[in-house]
């Protein structure tokens, strides 16, 4: 019971300290200062949110732009290489706990690869699933940072040093066209380049074969055929499109939805300081999860349909 107290009265002051900021923020913040007309003090004041979906320009290296995206992109890949190097310095069989959670999640994600395409296609396709999965997912993380809101002084106006990559349309590209090419090399491998794009693409075998069929004089055979082979044909032709659209797919998806938690994020703080932005923050690790898992998932989905057998091969 003295410990259901002490737990109860502990609980009670958190939700009295996070209403009293709450309602501080409310007061101090944008909205009260438009209801109120209360001068907002300096410790409170966040910029108007002021968002651009270029990518900003902090430097130029030897006439090559920097942007804020590159830099954050950079510093993921740092943080990434970091981890991974201090887990595997000094692997043991035993493993330390920086070593047992990294071998752990990396373990959950091999056996979701590996129950979607298999074992042995699973192997071949974790190396690149897993590369997208965590490079999105830890861009997402570590926008979350304090340090990723603040900016600079770049010429005559204020960028932030640091931006998430997700938020750049031509990071979420690069990733679409790196699936686009695997999914497509992988298929090729698997099958042989030209049963691939014969079987996948461009089926015109059995239209061919009516059609000759029709010069030979056998009519009524090569009518059903030819009907048929237009129809595979075709089917082809839209397959090509489908692949080709996943590139707008899969950039727009995931830009989109990484944008918008950044400009949400954004206004939430400049509305209601402090407390506002929690949900928010927790909605945006939810979100940057989802979407990470989503394209690698996809990515891996693709990837097993592209090697499986298709059409006449299947015989």
């Amino acid at each position: 019971m003295p410990q259901l107290g002490c737990s109860t009265r502990m609980l009670v002051g958190i939700l009295v300290i996070v209403l009293a900021l709450f309602l501080v923020g409310l007061i101090g913040g944008a909205i009260g200062s438009s209801l109120f007309g209360i001068e907002v003090p300096s410790f409170m004041k966040f910029s108007e949110p002021h968002f651009k979906l270029p990518a900003e320009t902090v430097f130029e290296l030897f006439g090559f732009p920097i942007t804020n995206t590159l830099i954050a992109s950079w510093f993921t890949i740092i943080v990434l290489v970091g981890i991974f190097y201090a887990a595997t310095r000094r692997m043991k069989l035993i493993p330390g706990r920086l070593q047992g959670m990294v071998e752990a999640g990396l373990g959950l994600l091999l056996n979701f690869v590996e129950s979607v395409a298999g074992k042995e296609n699973g192997r071949r396709f974790f190396p690149v699933v897993a590369t997208i999965f965590l490079f999105v997912i830890m861009n997402a993380y570590l926008a979350l940072l304090p340090f990723f809101g603040p900016g600079i002084q770049v010429g005559e106006e204020h960028a932030p040093l640091f931006r998430s990559a997700n938020t750049d349309l031509n990071m979420p590209l690069a990733f679409a066209v790196m699936s686009f090419v695997f999914v497509e090399y992988w298929g090729m491998r698997a099958l042989g380049a030209t049963r691939y794009l014969t079987t996948v693409f461009f089926n015109f075998g059995s239209l061919f074969r009516s059609l000759g069929q029709l010069f030979k004089g056998r009519v009524r055979a090569a009518a059903a055929g030819i009907m048929t082979g237009i129809i595979e044909a075709f089917v082809g032709i839209l397959e090509l499109f489908s692949h080709l659209v996943r590139l707008i797919s899969f950039t727009f998806r995931l830009f989109g939805n990484m944008t918008a938690g950044e400009i949400l994020l954004l206004i939430a703080c400049f509305l209601v300081p402090w407390v506002m932005a929690i949900p928010f923050y927790g909605l945006e690790i939810l979100i940057g999860f989802v979407q990470a898992l989503i394209f690698a998932g996809l990515t891996l989905v693709f990837a097993t349909v592209a090697v499986a057998p298709h059409g006449e091969e299947e015989a």
